[in-house]
Parts: structure tokens; sequence; C-alpha cells
């Protein structure tokens, strides 16, 4: 995908490629075959299982190899739609110029770094556009969208990431848990697991070994919560110039500042930390004294991608430390 703002044309694509459908469909179908035994039993309940296993890990399999990969080319005079499916033939739609009457910039609950364009044509259809990639240049790139296509009142999204901030904001500005609210869950972490026990003393029963091991879990576990909470809380980036903040709690809640400058680094780069590479990535630092740093996640591996290009070129991060 290239909708770099120096490019004539805006490229924006949506859709796994072959190698991520495999995946995605090998690891379903792994999970439906472990389900498999269950259809020579004799148990009615395990062959209802294991069939409606099977015909669920049919239908993911189906639904990642046959989604569409759809590509957006913008150009000055119109909007060229290509929809294909990896079995079927390429559809392609073209919308001119003169057709666009409105245009406006969504953003997205799930990532805040994805935006989307919609555009109203004259007949009043609404069509939405895939991602745009590059979310560092999103202000820039739909202010010479509306531009060539003459559209007025195109409202610039709010954009944590946009190059043109003086400061970058990756994830949310964080704070303590209050000592009360700790105190409550610690609290219910210990009777939960004292339940077990107190409920065999309460029918005359001899707890068994389970339930005496749990009443030392829940003593650590709530001590855990104690002094972990707000370890939880994750971090928040703040770039500028020359720069970067990592604002964190420390478990008595207390608040903690890193700041990172260009010749700290080590290396740069970009990893997933879940199993969609459209939805779990993020920008990692690892700094000359060997510390790492985990950013907030940011969305899909080419968002993320232009989130850490732009980090290396506000720190001034060298060349060969860069593994965007």
């Amino acid at each position: 995908m290239d909708d770099a703002p120096t490019s004539n044309d805006i490229r924006l694509r949506e859709g796994a490629s072959i190698a991520q459908r495999l995946i995605k469909a090998g690891f379903a179908a792994a999970v439906a075959l472990c389900f498999t035994p269950g259809l020579f039993t004799h148990d009615t309940t395990e062959v209802i299982i294991s069939v409606v296993a099977l015909l669920v890990g049919a239908a993911l399999i189906a639904g990642v190899m046959l989604a569409p990969a759809v590509v957006w080319i913008i150009t000055p005079d119109e909007i060229l739609i290509g929809h294909q499916r990896p079995f079927g033939r390429l559809h392609t739609r073209v919308i001119a110029k003169d057709d666009i009457r409105a245009l406006q910039v969504s953003g997205s609950r799930s990532a805040k770094a994805r935006f989307q364009l919609t555009f109203t044509l004259a007949s009043g259809e609404r069509l939405t556009s895939p991602p745009i990639s590059d979310v560092t240049h999103v202000r820039e790139t739909v202010a010479r969208i509306a531009a060539q296509f003459d559209v007025p009142d195109v409202e610039a999204p709010a954009n944590p990431v946009d190059a043109s901030n003086a400061e970058m904001y990756l994830g949310e500005p964080i704070a303590p848990f209050s000592s009360r609210d700790i105190w409550i869950v610690a609290a219910i972490t210990a009777v939960l697991c004292a339940v077990p026990y107190a409920y065999k003393l309460w029918r005359g029963l001899p707890p068994g070994w389970l339930d005496i091991t749990l009443l030392p879990l829940g003593a650590i576990a709530a001590f855990a919560v104690y002094k972990l909470a707000n370890r939880v809380t994750g971090a928040f980036w703040i770039v500028r110039e020359n720069d970067l903040r990592i604002e964190r709690i420390w478990g008595d809640g207390s608040p903690r500042e890193d700041h990172i400058e260009g010749r700290d680094v080590k290396a740069i780069s970009v990893e997933r930390r879940g199993r969609s590479e459209d939805e779990h990535c993020l920008v990692q630092i690892r700094l000359q004294s060997g510390r790492r740093f985990r950013s907030p996640r940011i969305g899909s591996r080419l968002e993320a991608r232009a989130v850490g290009t732009e980090i290396v070129r506000r720190l001034a991060i060298a060349p060969e430390n860069n593994q965007i």
C-alpha cells in the first residue's frame, strides 16, 4: 500500500495476503481436527460436540480463504476500486470526480491510529475506503484529496500520531487506581479462593488438598493484586523532536518517567503482540543498556511501521539501528 503524500496516486488496500490466509486457515483446521476423535465414540454428546466443532472450523476456514481483497487507487480525476476474491475474477468500478459530493474521515474504535475515507456520491450512495496506512500523514492526505476533488468543509480528524503534531501520543494518559478499589479487588480475590474451604466446613465435609492449597494461593494472589495492580495501567508515550517520554506507574501508585534520545537507541522495530497482524502490532525500542520498551498497541503492521518511521525521524535514530 502506498498512500504517501509524495505519490501521484493514493493507494489503499485491505485484505490479508495468501500466506496470512493459509496461517489462519491452518490454525482453524488444527483446532477443528482436535475434536475429530469424538466422532468415533459411542457417546452422543461427544459426537455432537465434534460435529459442531468441525462445522465451525470449516466455516472459519471458508471465511478466511474467501474474504475479498480490496484496493482503491485515488487519482486527481477519479477513484478506481478493485474487488477480488482469492478464486474469483477482478471486479472494478470507476468513480468519476464529478460524482463525488462529500467526504468524511472516520476513525476506528478498536485502534485510534486508524482512519478511513467515506465518500458520498451524487446518487446518495456512501463508499468507505480501506484504512489509510500512513497514519502519520492523515491530515495532509485528506486535505490533498479534498482539494483535488473540490470537496468543501472536510473536517480534519483528531489524530494523536499525525506528523503535524508537535507531540505524538501513543496510548492513553494513565492514572493510578484508587487504594479503595485495589483493596476491594484484593479482598474479593482472597475470599473467592477461600470459598471452597469454607463450603466444605459448612457442610461438615473434610476439606481436600485442593481446598487447603487454595488458602495460601489466595493470600499470595491478593498480595500480588495489592502490589502490582497499578502496573497493568500500561504506558503512555509522548514523542517530540529529539525526545521520547514514556510515562508509567509504579506498583505503589507513584509516577515514573523514562526519557529516550536517539543516541540511546540500539534498535527500533515493529513487532506483533497477539494473533493478528491487522490489529496487534506495536513499536519496540531496545536501548544500548539492554532495556526494552514496547509501545501501546497501534494497529496493523503498516500503521505501526508508519508510526515507527516518524519516531525514527524525530529522534534522529541512526540508520543502522532502524529495523522498521
